[in-house]
């Protein structure tokens, strides 16, 4: 075989969401994009603030020596500090620029955080439902997946996590708001995890680290808070990006902060720099790096959003679904009425609703929908949710 046995593999079970997508454009070349309602895809339909586009004429229209090339790795320092600013405030920590850098987005930053981190067989805990490319990340620097489950509605399970930590355990990955369920993991539970770590670390004679993915921080609904792991854990990593609260997916910028007390973070930042360049980002674009550095504290409207779940909800109880409304992000993850989540979503299919199968998140027996779509393809699906739950149970 000319590639590698294991990327072949991985593809088979390579993401569903992007399947789903797939099937999608069949579909609509079929029967028309009106016809079809895709809720397939977490990709953000909202406009960015009009601040956004200013910002990024002005520093576009700018033509000093330079301001394309490279600076540090870890980024331009004053947007660095910006940026440092704002995580303490989200954080309730300070955090310098020093204990700051600028990404590729927070998949590079996961992928950044993790080469920096594991050893081959190093074991990394992540919580089911995940989001399903925390496998490959993981994969990618030579560790292990262990997966602990999380609470019947969907909040952590610090005891879950407790049993999965071995002599091995290196990292934690937490998501919070959560993709796919929506969940945020309660002040309580963060706090008590933060305790089990600890204490997990002093029997094994090792540090564990709590890495916490939170693209979805700003998208939280009902005046929910996000809670701070820096103010839970020490050793703890908080990686985000502007894909979501800004709508620039595609623009691939982000960033880590490491806690300011963290262990041994000298040697951890420049480790950090080092993946950062090494895994071949070399550094976060630099225009974006300069948007972003303008437009701290600046986000979506999320009550859009919230408007499109509430209308998400009364349809779906509306036609007898079993679902935990989201506390934040753009997501809701229902119970199959069929014991088989794919079997349903083919149903689902059927009625032209495209979701994703919980099996793609490592929990079966449940389906996503993404509801970042115009509220007119949410409300004309009401019809279609209710033929395909009879024919479910038919």
């Amino acid at each position: 075989m000319t590639v590698s046995k294991k990327m072949v593999d991985f593809s088979k079970r390579a993401s569903w969401i992007r399947r789903m997508f797939e099937q999608g454009a069949k579909l609509k070349a079929q029967f028309g994009a009106e016809n079809v309602f895709d809720f397939s895809l977490g990709n953000p339909d909202l406009r960015p603030p009009e601040q956004f586009y200013r910002t990024i004429r002005s520093l576009a229209a700018e033509e000093g020596q330079g301001r394309h090339g490279y600076m540090p790795n870890a980024g331009y320092p004053e947007v660095r500090g910006r940026v440092a600013a704002q995580v303490s405030s989200e954080q309730g920590v300070i955090v310098s620029s020093e204990e700051l850098l600028m990404t590729c987005g927070a998949a590079g930053a996961l992928n950044v955080v993790l080469k920096a981190l594991l050893d081959p067989g190093d074991e990394v805990i992540i919580l089911a439902p995940f989001f399903v490319e925390y496998n490959f990340y993981v994969d990618n620097h030579g560790g292990i997946t262990k997966i602990a489950p999380t609470r019947s509605d969907f909040d952590l399970d610090v005891n879950a996590v407790d049993a999965a930590i071995t002599e091995k355990t290196k990292a934690i990955i937490v998501n919070s708001p959560n993709n796919p369920t929506g969940q945020i993991y309660s002040s309580k539970s963060m706090a008590e995890l933060g305790r089990v770590l600890e204490s997990a670390g002093n029997k094994h004679g090792t540090t564990i680290y709590l890495i916490s993915d939170e693209p979805y921080r700003k998208i939280v609904y009902d005046n929910h808070d996000v809670p701070s792991i820096f103010k839970a854990y020490k050793n703890s990593i908080v990686v985000s990006s502007y894909s979501k609260d800004l709508s620039l997916p595609g623009e691939r910028i982000g960033y880590l902060a490491v806690h300011p007390e963290i262990d041994e973070k000298a040697l951890l930042v420049e480790t950090l720099t080092l993946a950062n360049r090494i895994l071949g980002f070399v550094n976060a674009p630099a225009l974006m790096q300069r948007v972003v550095g303008e437009l701290q504290g600046l986000t979506v409207d999320s009550g859009i959003y919230a408007g499109r779940r509430e209308l998400f909800c009364r349809i779906l109880g509306d036609a007898g679904y079993d679902f935990v409304p989201p506390k934040g992000a753009f997501y809701i993850f229902p119970k199959s009425p069929m014991e088989s989540d794919v079997d349903f979503v083919a149903i689902l299919q059927q009625h032209k609703i495209l979701a994703v199968p919980g099996l793609g998140f490592g929990q079966p027996g449940y389906f996503r929908l993404a509801f970042c779509v115009e509220d007119d393809v949410i409300e004309r699906s009401a019809d279609a949710f209710k033929k395909a739950m009879d024919a479910a149970l038919s």
